[in-house]
Protein backbone atom coordinates (compact mmCIF):
# COMPACT_ATOMS: atom_id res chain seq x y z
CA UNK A 1 0.00 0.00 0.00
CA UNK A 2 2.96 2.02 1.11
CA UNK A 3 4.42 1.39 -2.41
CA UNK A 4 1.36 2.40 -4.51
CA UNK A 5 0.67 5.55 -2.19
CA UNK A 6 4.71 6.18 -3.37
CA UNK A 7 3.78 5.68 -6.81
CA UNK A 8 0.76 7.44 -7.32
CA UNK A 9 3.06 10.68 -5.77
CA UNK A 10 5.79 10.73 -7.80
CA UNK A 11 3.46 10.32 -10.77
CA UNK A 12 1.54 13.36 -9.51
CA UNK A 13 4.69 15.33 -8.96
CA UNK A 14 6.45 14.39 -12.04
CA UNK A 15 3.15 15.30 -13.99
CA UNK A 16 3.15 18.89 -12.14
CA UNK A 17 6.88 19.19 -13.43
CA UNK A 18 5.81 18.57 -16.88
CA UNK A 19 2.91 20.93 -16.84
CA UNK A 20 5.05 23.82 -15.52
CA UNK A 21 7.82 22.97 -18.17
CA UNK A 22 4.88 22.98 -20.68
CA UNK A 23 3.94 26.87 -19.84
CA UNK A 24 7.25 28.23 -19.03
CA UNK A 25 7.97 26.84 -22.10
CA UNK A 26 4.80 28.21 -23.79
CA UNK A 27 5.17 31.86 -21.91
CA UNK A 28 9.03 31.36 -23.20
CA UNK A 29 7.67 31.80 -26.96
CA UNK A 30 5.27 34.63 -26.16
CA UNK A 31 8.34 36.75 -24.94
CA UNK A 32 10.48 35.74 -27.57
CA UNK A 33 8.15 36.27 -30.76
CA UNK A 34 7.02 39.60 -29.23
CA UNK A 35 10.17 41.09 -28.24
CA UNK A 36 11.17 39.98 -31.93
CA UNK A 37 8.06 42.23 -33.31
CA UNK A 38 9.34 45.03 -30.52
CA UNK A 39 12.83 44.96 -32.13
CA UNK A 40 11.74 44.93 -35.58
CA UNK A 41 9.71 48.04 -35.06
CA UNK A 42 12.33 50.09 -33.05
CA UNK A 43 14.56 49.21 -35.87
CA UNK A 44 12.30 50.81 -38.62
CA UNK A 45 10.17 52.94 -36.55
CA UNK A 46 9.75 56.03 -38.98
CA UNK A 47 8.50 59.72 -39.63
CA UNK A 48 6.68 58.57 -42.97
CA UNK A 49 3.65 56.70 -43.18
CA UNK A 50 2.95 53.57 -46.19
CA UNK A 51 2.07 55.94 -48.32
CA UNK A 52 5.15 58.44 -47.27
CA UNK A 53 3.19 61.53 -45.77
CA UNK A 54 4.94 63.03 -42.45
CA UNK A 55 4.33 61.97 -39.42
CA UNK A 56 5.10 63.59 -35.76
CA UNK A 57 6.53 61.74 -33.08
CA UNK A 58 3.23 62.26 -31.18
CA UNK A 59 0.61 61.39 -33.98
CA UNK A 60 -2.29 58.58 -32.85
CA UNK A 61 -0.59 56.11 -34.42
CA UNK A 62 2.07 56.02 -32.26
CA UNK A 63 0.28 56.25 -29.44
CA UNK A 64 -0.99 53.17 -29.81
CA UNK A 65 2.12 51.39 -30.28
CA UNK A 66 3.84 53.22 -27.01
CA UNK A 67 1.14 52.34 -25.18
CA UNK A 68 1.74 48.40 -26.30
CA UNK A 69 5.23 48.93 -25.54
CA UNK A 70 4.90 50.26 -22.11
CA UNK A 71 2.45 47.53 -21.66
CA UNK A 72 4.63 45.24 -22.93
CA UNK A 73 7.65 46.36 -20.48
CA UNK A 74 5.75 46.29 -17.60
CA UNK A 75 4.70 43.21 -17.92
CA UNK A 76 8.15 41.23 -18.60
CA UNK A 77 10.55 43.95 -17.97
CA UNK A 78 11.98 44.14 -21.53
CA UNK A 79 13.99 47.24 -21.38
CA UNK A 80 14.03 48.31 -25.24
CA UNK A 81 10.22 48.57 -25.45
CA UNK A 82 10.14 51.09 -22.07
CA UNK A 83 13.03 52.73 -23.21
CA UNK A 84 11.93 53.40 -26.63
CA UNK A 85 8.85 55.27 -25.44
CA UNK A 86 11.42 57.22 -22.57
CA UNK A 87 13.08 58.43 -25.59
CA UNK A 88 10.30 60.02 -27.70
CA UNK A 89 8.77 61.28 -24.09
CA UNK A 90 11.54 62.57 -22.74
CA UNK A 91 12.79 64.20 -26.79
CA UNK A 92 9.22 65.53 -26.77
CA UNK A 93 9.20 67.25 -23.52
CA UNK A 94 5.84 64.54 -22.85
CA UNK A 95 4.00 66.75 -25.10
CA UNK A 96 0.79 66.20 -26.26
CA UNK A 97 -0.25 66.73 -30.28
CA UNK A 98 -1.21 70.42 -30.70
CA UNK A 99 -5.02 69.88 -31.70
CA UNK A 100 -6.36 71.15 -28.53
CA UNK A 101 -9.65 69.23 -29.48
CA UNK A 102 -8.95 66.39 -31.53
CA UNK A 103 -9.06 62.79 -30.01
CA UNK A 104 -6.28 61.97 -31.65
CA UNK A 105 -3.97 64.39 -30.57
CA UNK A 106 -4.12 63.26 -26.75
CA UNK A 107 -3.64 59.70 -27.42
CA UNK A 108 0.22 59.81 -26.57
CA UNK A 109 -0.97 60.37 -23.13
CA UNK A 110 -1.85 57.13 -22.80
CA UNK A 111 1.63 55.43 -22.42
CA UNK A 112 2.96 59.06 -20.67
CA UNK A 113 0.52 58.23 -17.65
CA UNK A 114 1.48 54.62 -17.44
CA UNK A 115 4.57 55.21 -17.22
CA UNK A 116 4.00 58.66 -14.52
CA UNK A 117 2.05 55.53 -12.40
CA UNK A 118 4.95 53.68 -12.81
CA UNK A 119 7.59 56.42 -11.95
CA UNK A 120 6.00 59.75 -10.54
CA UNK A 121 7.96 62.06 -12.97
CA UNK A 122 5.60 64.95 -12.70
CA UNK A 123 7.23 65.78 -16.40
CA UNK A 124 4.71 62.81 -17.38
CA UNK A 125 1.63 64.38 -15.89
CA UNK A 126 1.20 67.74 -16.53
CA UNK A 127 0.64 68.20 -20.16
CA UNK A 128 -1.95 65.43 -20.83
CA UNK A 129 -3.49 67.25 -17.33
CA UNK A 130 -3.38 70.65 -18.83
CA UNK A 131 -5.03 69.52 -22.45
CA UNK A 132 -7.37 67.61 -20.26
CA UNK A 133 -8.32 70.31 -18.29
CA UNK A 134 -8.36 72.59 -21.54
CA UNK A 135 -10.90 70.68 -23.14
CA UNK A 136 -12.63 70.48 -20.12
CA UNK A 137 -13.06 74.16 -19.25
CA UNK A 138 -13.75 75.35 -22.67
CA UNK A 139 -16.01 72.84 -23.56
CA UNK A 140 -17.45 72.18 -26.91
CA UNK A 141 -21.20 71.66 -27.84
CA UNK A 142 -21.13 71.36 -31.41
CA UNK A 143 -22.90 68.58 -33.13
CA UNK A 144 -21.77 65.31 -32.42
CA UNK A 145 -21.03 64.90 -36.58
CA UNK A 146 -17.98 64.29 -38.51
CA UNK A 147 -19.68 66.00 -41.71
CA UNK A 148 -19.85 69.43 -40.25
CA UNK A 149 -16.86 71.45 -41.47
CA UNK A 150 -16.21 73.72 -38.78
CA UNK A 151 -15.87 71.95 -35.58
CA UNK A 152 -16.69 68.34 -36.70
CA UNK A 153 -13.84 66.37 -35.04
CA UNK A 154 -13.52 68.31 -31.87
CA UNK A 155 -15.52 65.92 -30.36
CA UNK A 156 -15.52 62.12 -30.76
CA UNK A 157 -17.56 61.89 -33.63
CA UNK A 158 -15.45 58.74 -35.30
CA UNK A 159 -15.26 55.42 -33.47
CA UNK A 160 -11.38 55.69 -33.40
CA UNK A 161 -11.98 58.42 -31.07
CA UNK A 162 -13.16 56.17 -28.11
CA UNK A 163 -9.79 54.28 -28.28
CA UNK A 164 -7.70 57.66 -28.41
CA UNK A 165 -9.08 60.39 -25.72
CA UNK A 166 -11.70 58.26 -23.14
CA UNK A 167 -8.82 56.08 -21.45
CA UNK A 168 -6.63 59.44 -20.69
CA UNK A 169 -9.46 61.02 -18.71
CA UNK A 170 -9.97 57.62 -16.48
CA UNK A 171 -6.05 57.40 -16.04
CA UNK A 172 -6.75 60.99 -14.70
CA UNK A 173 -9.61 60.69 -12.65
CA UNK A 174 -7.15 57.89 -11.16
CA UNK A 175 -4.03 59.70 -10.48
CA UNK A 176 -5.89 63.04 -9.32
CA UNK A 177 -8.92 61.69 -7.40
CA UNK A 178 -11.14 64.45 -9.16
CA UNK A 179 -14.24 63.35 -10.74
CA UNK A 180 -14.54 65.76 -13.23
CA UNK A 181 -12.47 63.61 -15.81
CA UNK A 182 -14.44 60.56 -15.92
CA UNK A 183 -17.53 62.14 -15.49
CA UNK A 184 -16.50 64.32 -19.09
CA UNK A 185 -15.18 61.11 -20.64
CA UNK A 186 -18.67 59.21 -19.71
CA UNK A 187 -20.82 61.44 -21.38
CA UNK A 188 -19.14 62.30 -24.16
CA UNK A 189 -18.62 58.35 -24.57
CA UNK A 190 -22.35 57.87 -24.15
CA UNK A 191 -23.02 61.04 -26.75
CA UNK A 192 -20.83 59.52 -29.53
CA UNK A 193 -22.35 55.50 -28.66
CA UNK A 194 -25.67 56.89 -29.00
CA UNK A 195 -24.87 58.14 -32.78
CA UNK A 196 -22.39 55.71 -33.90
CA UNK A 197 -23.71 51.97 -31.89
CA UNK A 198 -25.51 49.72 -34.39
CA UNK A 199 -27.76 47.95 -32.34
CA UNK A 200 -28.21 45.11 -34.85
CA UNK A 201 -25.07 44.04 -34.79
CA UNK A 202 -23.95 45.30 -31.53
CA UNK A 203 -20.87 46.85 -33.87
CA UNK A 204 -19.73 50.61 -34.29
CA UNK A 205 -20.29 52.49 -37.61
CA UNK A 206 -17.04 54.66 -38.08
CA UNK A 207 -18.62 57.98 -38.36
CA UNK A 208 -22.25 59.52 -39.90
CA UNK A 209 -21.02 59.06 -43.58
CA UNK A 210 -21.19 55.68 -43.44
CA UNK A 211 -24.89 55.15 -42.24
CA UNK A 212 -26.51 54.10 -44.99
CA UNK A 213 -23.42 52.69 -46.85
CA UNK A 214 -23.78 48.94 -47.51
CA UNK A 215 -21.38 46.38 -48.69
CA UNK A 216 -22.23 44.34 -51.83
CA UNK A 217 -23.92 41.60 -49.69
CA UNK A 218 -26.34 44.57 -48.73
CA UNK A 219 -25.03 44.59 -45.20
CA UNK A 220 -23.50 47.48 -43.40
CA UNK A 221 -19.88 49.35 -43.71
CA UNK A 222 -18.78 47.85 -39.94
CA UNK A 223 -15.16 48.88 -40.30
CA UNK A 224 -12.74 46.33 -38.69
CA UNK A 225 -10.18 48.48 -37.12
CA UNK A 226 -12.48 50.91 -36.21
CA UNK A 227 -13.97 48.33 -33.84
CA UNK A 228 -10.92 47.10 -32.58
CA UNK A 229 -10.37 50.38 -31.44
CA UNK A 230 -13.86 51.04 -30.01
CA UNK A 231 -13.57 47.19 -28.22
CA UNK A 232 -10.11 47.41 -27.24
CA UNK A 233 -10.44 51.47 -25.44
CA UNK A 234 -13.46 49.41 -23.51
CA UNK A 235 -10.98 47.43 -21.71
CA UNK A 236 -9.04 50.21 -20.34
CA UNK A 237 -11.64 51.81 -19.35
CA UNK A 238 -12.97 48.78 -17.33
CA UNK A 239 -9.16 48.50 -15.71
CA UNK A 240 -9.69 52.10 -14.79
CA UNK A 241 -12.72 52.34 -13.64
CA UNK A 242 -13.68 50.80 -10.12
CA UNK A 243 -16.57 48.09 -10.33
CA UNK A 244 -18.69 50.11 -6.99
CA UNK A 245 -18.65 52.88 -9.31
CA UNK A 246 -21.90 53.77 -10.80
CA UNK A 247 -20.89 54.42 -14.47
CA UNK A 248 -18.90 50.52 -14.58
CA UNK A 249 -21.95 49.06 -15.40
CA UNK A 250 -22.14 50.74 -18.62
CA UNK A 251 -18.75 49.86 -19.95
CA UNK A 252 -19.12 46.81 -18.95
CA UNK A 253 -22.62 46.14 -20.82
CA UNK A 254 -20.97 47.66 -23.78
CA UNK A 255 -18.01 45.51 -23.61
CA UNK A 256 -19.95 41.85 -23.27
CA UNK A 257 -22.61 43.55 -25.98
CA UNK A 258 -19.32 43.64 -28.56
CA UNK A 259 -18.24 40.43 -27.09
CA UNK A 260 -20.85 38.57 -28.99
CA UNK A 261 -20.11 40.71 -32.57
CA UNK A 262 -16.75 39.81 -32.07
CA UNK A 263 -16.61 36.18 -31.79
CA UNK A 264 -19.56 36.13 -34.75
CA UNK A 265 -17.16 37.90 -37.23
CA UNK A 266 -13.85 35.92 -36.25
CA UNK A 267 -12.92 33.55 -39.23
CA UNK A 268 -12.18 29.76 -39.00
CA UNK A 269 -8.59 30.49 -39.19
CA UNK A 270 -8.96 32.76 -35.93
CA UNK A 271 -8.61 36.61 -37.68
CA UNK A 272 -10.68 39.46 -38.41
CA UNK A 273 -11.22 41.33 -41.19
CA UNK A 274 -10.89 44.71 -42.37
CA UNK A 275 -15.29 44.64 -43.01
CA UNK A 276 -16.64 42.94 -40.07
CA UNK A 277 -19.44 41.81 -42.24
CA UNK A 278 -18.27 41.05 -45.51
CA UNK A 279 -15.38 38.71 -44.99
CA UNK A 280 -16.36 37.69 -48.46
CA UNK A 281 -14.93 40.66 -50.30
CA UNK A 282 -12.13 41.66 -48.30
CA UNK A 283 -10.58 37.35 -47.95
CA UNK A 284 -6.81 38.25 -46.25
CA UNK A 285 -6.33 38.96 -42.38
CA UNK A 286 -6.53 42.55 -41.07
CA UNK A 287 -4.12 42.24 -38.24
CA UNK A 288 -4.45 45.73 -36.45
CA UNK A 289 -8.12 44.51 -36.09
CA UNK A 290 -7.36 40.87 -35.31
CA UNK A 291 -4.45 42.16 -32.35
CA UNK A 292 -7.18 44.02 -30.91
CA UNK A 293 -9.75 41.91 -31.17
CA UNK A 294 -7.68 39.13 -29.54
CA UNK A 295 -6.44 41.50 -26.77
CA UNK A 296 -10.04 42.32 -25.96
CA UNK A 297 -11.18 38.87 -25.53
CA UNK A 298 -8.26 37.58 -23.93
CA UNK A 299 -8.44 40.54 -20.95
CA UNK A 300 -12.42 39.61 -20.99
CA UNK A 301 -10.93 35.92 -20.48
CA UNK A 302 -8.23 37.08 -17.48
CA UNK A 303 -10.23 39.25 -15.65
CA UNK A 304 -13.22 36.38 -15.09
CA UNK A 305 -16.07 38.83 -17.60
CA UNK A 306 -15.84 35.88 -20.36
CA UNK A 307 -16.35 32.48 -19.17
CA UNK A 308 -16.79 29.73 -21.10
CA UNK A 309 -14.81 27.51 -23.44
CA UNK A 310 -15.48 29.56 -26.72
CA UNK A 311 -13.84 32.52 -25.28
CA UNK A 312 -11.13 30.67 -24.59
CA UNK A 313 -11.14 28.72 -28.01
CA UNK A 314 -11.45 32.27 -30.02
CA UNK A 315 -8.29 33.74 -27.91
CA UNK A 316 -5.97 30.71 -29.05
CA UNK A 317 -7.24 30.57 -32.69
CA UNK A 318 -6.40 34.38 -32.70
CA UNK A 319 -3.42 34.46 -31.25
CA UNK A 320 -2.22 31.52 -33.49
CA UNK A 321 -2.99 33.55 -36.20
CA UNK A 322 -1.72 36.75 -35.42
CA UNK A 323 1.65 35.02 -34.71
CA UNK A 324 1.74 33.15 -38.30
CA UNK A 325 1.44 36.48 -39.87
CA UNK A 326 4.90 37.34 -38.30
CA UNK A 327 8.17 37.12 -40.64
CA UNK A 328 11.53 35.67 -39.82
CA UNK A 329 12.73 38.81 -38.51
CA UNK A 330 9.96 40.03 -36.89
CA UNK A 331 7.65 41.89 -38.84
CA UNK A 332 3.98 42.08 -38.70
CA UNK A 333 2.42 41.64 -42.08
CA UNK A 334 -1.45 42.38 -43.47
CA UNK A 335 -2.22 45.13 -41.15
CA UNK A 336 -4.31 48.00 -42.91
CA UNK A 337 -2.60 51.28 -43.61
CA UNK A 338 -4.08 54.67 -41.86
CA UNK A 339 -7.53 54.57 -42.93
CA UNK A 340 -11.70 54.82 -42.05
CA UNK A 341 -13.32 52.20 -44.01
CA UNK A 342 -12.40 48.62 -45.11
CA UNK A 343 -10.25 48.00 -48.52
CA UNK A 344 -7.83 45.30 -49.95
CA UNK A 345 -5.14 44.41 -47.44
CA UNK A 346 -1.19 43.20 -49.00
CA UNK A 347 1.31 41.06 -47.14
CA UNK A 348 3.77 43.73 -47.18
CA UNK A 349 1.36 46.44 -45.69
CA UNK A 350 2.04 46.91 -41.60
CA UNK A 351 1.99 50.01 -39.12
CA UNK A 352 2.75 50.80 -35.98
CA UNK A 353 -0.47 50.58 -34.51
CA UNK A 354 -0.56 46.97 -34.93
CA UNK A 355 2.35 46.58 -33.58
CA UNK A 356 0.73 47.75 -30.53
CA UNK A 357 -2.17 45.64 -30.80
CA UNK A 358 -0.14 42.71 -31.24
CA UNK A 359 2.02 43.74 -27.90
CA UNK A 360 -1.13 44.00 -26.08
CA UNK A 361 -2.43 40.43 -27.38
CA UNK A 362 1.27 39.38 -25.92
CA UNK A 363 0.78 40.81 -22.70
CA UNK A 364 -2.49 39.36 -21.59
CA UNK A 365 -1.32 35.58 -23.16
CA UNK A 366 1.44 35.14 -20.72
CA UNK A 367 -1.70 35.48 -18.00
CA UNK A 368 -3.97 33.25 -20.37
Amino acid sequence: MKKTILIFAAAFLMAGTVQDLSAKSRDEGIKEIANKVTDWQIANFSDKTYRGKKRVPLDWANGALFRGMVEWSQKTGYKPAEDFVMGIGQKNNWQMARRLYHADDICVGQAFLLLYEQYRDEAMLVHAKERADSIIANRTYVDIDIRIKKGGLDRWSWCDALFMAPPVYAMLTNITGDRKYVNFMKEEFVASTNLLFNEEYGLYFRDAKYFKKTEQNGKPVLWGRGNGWCYAGLTFLLEEIPESDPIYDYFKGLYLRMTEAVLKTQDENGSWHTSLLAPEAYPTAENSASGFMTYGLAWGVNHGLLKGKEYRKAVEKGWKALCSYVTEDGKLEYVQPVAGSPYKIEKEMTEVYGVGAFLLAATEMLDF
